[in-house]
């Protein structure tokens, strides 16, 4: 883990997608961050230690989802598929494949396996997954807060995690979407999917993968927008805490009462054409009960440096 300081930093931004506004100041106070997001070996060690069985592994509850087809109530998670040819970007349906017996062990469903990917971030975690790591390991899931301010890296306000261009000279600083998403995927960067952590350059404060690669759960419920804050930096809320539960259920799906949390950091699945939310302040939206080919975590413990 590395040891951050804490401080004072501008979270959010006024300039990209309507949720990450307003930008304003924020302080958190003296934390330790996982170097990379958990991997598969490390999820591994977990689960040989504990007998944990993901959400991913069990079959929905039907009370749970009234008026679902029971033949997707299977074992099953969300599995990233490219299309053969151009698609709407406003129907992810024709990218994502609710794949039965896809789960950390098989991230591209049956007959996969994790040969070769023990140094990938594990994959296919719900949140209940890695709450249950993160306290088998004696740490939390961070706040929205303390992840955005350990991804800037003391680059405050700048659009990136490395500086407020993309690409500098045309070098790719994460793992994210080359080409146009979601059929055609360049691979400049050398992975269609997930890539190893630490196979790209670490931030200012020594973190690997803040951005890219995979999402990230933290521990804060959703809202639409930051909660209104004052705008200067002598009255930043102190360690903030997200929405409230009430706040975090998705109006679309009255039906279906899943609380939904804070994602942080993007994905390999982020492109210029699609979700650009390769940035700190980004944020997206995820209910508790799903899990995906694209989404890991990593844990903090809070508190000074200790020797």
């Amino acid at each position: 883990m590395i040891h951050l300081d804490g401080g004072i930093y501008w979270m959010g931004s006024n300039d990209h997608y309507p949720e990450e506004k307003p930008s304003h100041p924020v302080a958190v106070d003296p934390f330790w961050i996982d170097e990379t997001p958990v991997t598969n070996r490390d999820f591994q060690a977990f689960v040989a230690a504990t007998g944990h069985v993901t959400s991913a592994e069990i079959a929905p509850d039907p009370a749970d989802y009234p008026g679902a087809d029971p033949a997707l109530l299977k074992p099953a998670s969300l599995v990233f598929e490219p299309p053969a040819r151009r698609v709407s970007l406003h129907d992810f349906s024709q990218w994502w494949d609710y794949r039965l017996d896809a789960d950390w062990r098989h991230p591209l469903g049956r007959g996969s396996s994790l040969e070769g990917l023990e140094d990938h971030p594990v994959v296919h975690i719900a949140f209940e997954d890695a709450q249950a790591y993160a306290k088998w390991a004696g740490k939390e899931l961070p706040s929205e807060a303390e992840w955005e301010f350990a991804a800037r890296g003391g680059l405050d306000r700048t659009e990136f995690a490395w500086g407020d261009e993309l690409m500098p000279d045309g070098v790719p600083q994460a793992n994210t979407w080359q080409g146009e998403f979601p059929n055609q995927n360049t691979m400049m960067d050398g992975f269609m999917r997930t890539s190893p952590v630490r196979s790209y350059p670490a931030n200012r404060y020594g973190l690997f993968d803040m951005i890219g690669n995979v999402w990230e759960w933290t521990a804060d419920y959703y809202a639409d927008h930051h909660a209104a804050a004052p705008l200067k930096a002598c009255c930043a809320p102190r360690n903030p805490r997200g929405a409230a539960l009430d706040d975090s259920y998705d109006p679309a799906m009255p039906a279906i009462r899943i609380a939904r949390k804070v994602l942080k950091g993007g994905s390999h699945l982020c492109a210029p054409n699609y979700c650009r939310r390769y940035r700190p302040a980004a944020r997206h939206a995820q209910p508790i009960d799903t899990s995906t080919s694209h989404v890991g975590f990593r844990c903090v413990v809070r508190g000074g440096r200790q020797d």
